[in-house]
């Protein structure tokens, strides 16, 4: 991090890194520049942020449904959150090394720590609405595309908790959150077997059983994905 002004030959290696060269360089000074390095106003890249945030979700949405014909609209959802989430974005951040070109005021210390994850990610978006004003959406697809592109590909198979996908679906889908009630207690104290319900407003429940609540409550959420086609059945069953 540095509160000097980014200079030519970093000008140079962040547009090689991107593969894109600004006709505006202000426009990448500014997407590089918090606002605790007290700027002139208005010269930070809060509004930068703003922007980019909505053309990163536009441009994802488009490659998720241009790579995924099949999917459902839940399931697109779900990816396209884990997708322009702030550990996403904060990963190409540090893919790109952004961190070496931020300039930041004394009272920000660590941008690789994970209290600056938000910070990390806030620049990418900031710089993919830079690359959008400086020359049109085409060249920040592109940008989008090189840096998402394997990351799209890449979700898709691998299960993550399955309590987490579905409060991600039903907070796309329908502005809730799953809840979980213990339906039944079963067998002794030592070998105890819980029923547990999963409900959401608009959606049949479900059930899970296991010998924790917790793992009951991940049954349940698994049938629900798998039943609403969020994820594909395991072959195993549940």
């Amino acid at each position: 991090m540095s509160k000097k002004a980014v200079s030519p030959e970093e000008r140079a290696q962040i547009e090689s890194a991107i593969g894109y060269t600004f006709v505006d360089k202000t426009r990448l000074d500014r997407s590089l520049t918090h606002s605790s390095a007290r700027p002139a106003k208005g010269n930070d890249y809060e509004r930068l942020e703003f922007l980019g945030d909505r053309v990163l979700g536009l441009c994802v949405a488009e490659l998720l449904f241009n790579s995924f014909r099949n999917a459902a609209e839940g399931e697109l959802s779900v990816r396209l959150n884990q997708l322009v989430s702030a550990e996403t974005c904060a990963a190409v951040a540090d893919q790109l090394e952004l961190h070496r070109f931020i300039r930041t005021g004394a009272d920000v210390k660590k941008l690789t720590g994970k209290a600056m994850l938000n910070v990390r990610a806030d620049v990418v978006e900031s710089l993919i609405a830079a690359i959008y004003l400086d020359a049109g959406l085409e060249a920040a697809r592109g940008f989008v595309l090189r840096q998402w592109g394997e990351r799209a590909a890449r979700v898709d198979g691998d299960r993550r908790d399955a309590k987490t996908e579905l409060q991600e679906w039903a907070h796309a889908k329908f502005a809730v959150t799953p809840v979980y009630r213990v339906a039944e207690r079963s067998g002794p104290d030592h070998d105890p077997r819980f029923t547990v319900t999963v409900e959401i407003p608009g959606v049949a429940p479900e059930q899970g059983s296991e010998r924790s609540k917790r793992a009951a409550e991940q049954v349940a959420a698994t049938r629900l994905l798998e039943r609403e086609g969020i994820w594909q059945k395991s072959p195993a069953g549940n």
